[in-house]
């Protein structure tokens, strides 16, 4: 006997295609360089950091388009860097390496050679431009949740354990915040990094209370590991009573609005607490290369400046 006698049909999942990409990424653009300028007052610094940040970004966009990602696009955040998010209904866990990878890896690279020909040549603006490749990139490759790094590691080593992932992004935030104050206490700044810690913290919370339905759910024996598309009218209807149990806001609405306009709500709530399925197609080799790669990003900047005499860098840094 068909599931539709017991249960109704699950509503639509309306996805919101991301509208005005070039134009919203022109915008934050426009509005980091802006924000960076009344602060900073310097626009040779801004100018090299825009375009670190952008070809940075582009390499994950651009694996991104190559992989085919949904609703990809790329935003700057004033004071914080910029990032690109894309969507799949299915991810493979080599794809995901391979897209987090095209950030950091090739922007080591680059400012390998800018620092390199910029010694060669003793021209000023390339090493300038390739130590904010340096720092921007290897700060980003450090194991910490939400950077490049942080899901590297995870990518790495998870196996479907939310507990993990959620003590991971704890400690991130805390080191975040502890790094942050360590820095305003000796006067070189950290207010950014320290804001930055407790975001990440409202995140961590947000993390722990899908973990709380998730385990509920576990403890139900409903596989939440799939996507909307392939959800049966029936683990809807259970996931859908374990999220409204657990989201008081949204039985407060319901009395407000009619069925209707609920459905795509409880839609999009219910998605949400899906986990997509990612593909572990990546062979020990592979893994073995990318970590390679990884620690290569930090030994390689270290090989570069103890080959070269930059004192004319330095001396010419010095005299401005």
């Amino acid at each position: 006997m068909s599931e539709y006698n017991f249960y109704p049909e699950k509503p639509q999942l309306i996805e919101q295609k991301q509208k005005g990409g070039m134009s919203l990424t022109f915008f934050s653009l426009v509005l980091f360089i802006l924000v960076f300028y009344l602060l900073v007052d310097e626009l040779n610094f801004i100018i090299y950091l825009v375009v670190v940040l952008l070809i940075h970004e582009l390499g994950h966009f651009i694996a991104m388009k190559l992989f085919r990602y949904k609703n990809v696009r790329m935003l700057f955040i004033p004071l914080m860097g910029a990032f690109v998010q894309g969507v799949k209904s299915n991810y493979s866990q080599r794809e995901s390496l391979i897209v987090t990878a095209a950030g950091p890896f090739p922007g080591i690279l680059l400012g390998s050679a800018c620092i390199y020909y910029g010694d060669q040549w003793q021209i000023q603006m390339l090493v300038s431009v390739g130590m904010l490749f340096y720092l921007l990139n290897i700060i980003n490759l450090l194991p910490l949740d939400p950077l490049d790094g942080g899901q590297l590691f995870k990518l790495l080593v998870r196996k479907n354990n939310e507990v993990f992932i959620l003590i991971f992004a704890f400690i991130s935030s805390l080191a975040m915040i502890g790094v942050g104050w360590y820095l305003y206490s000796i006067g070189s700044g950290g207010v950014i990094l320290m804001l930055f810690g407790f975001f990440m913290g409202f995140r961590v919370r947000a993390m722990q209370k899908k973990y709380e339905i998730h385990k509920e759910l576990k403890g139900n024996g409903v596989d939440y590991t799939t996507t909307y598309k392939l959800l049966s009218n029936e683990t809807y209807a259970k996931i859908k009573r374990v999220v409204l149990e657990n989201t008081p806001t949204l039985q407060r609405y319901m009395g407000q609005v009619s069925e209707e306009e609920l459905d795509p709500i409880f839609a999009s709530q219910v998605n949400n607490v899906l986990v997509t399925p990612l593909k572990r197609d990546t062979s020990f080799l592979f893994r073995i290369l990318v970590i390679v790669f990884w620690i290569g990003s930090f030994v390689l900047p270290y090989f570069i400046f103890m080959n070269l005499d930059l004192q004319w860098f330095l001396d010419f840094s010095n005299a401005v």
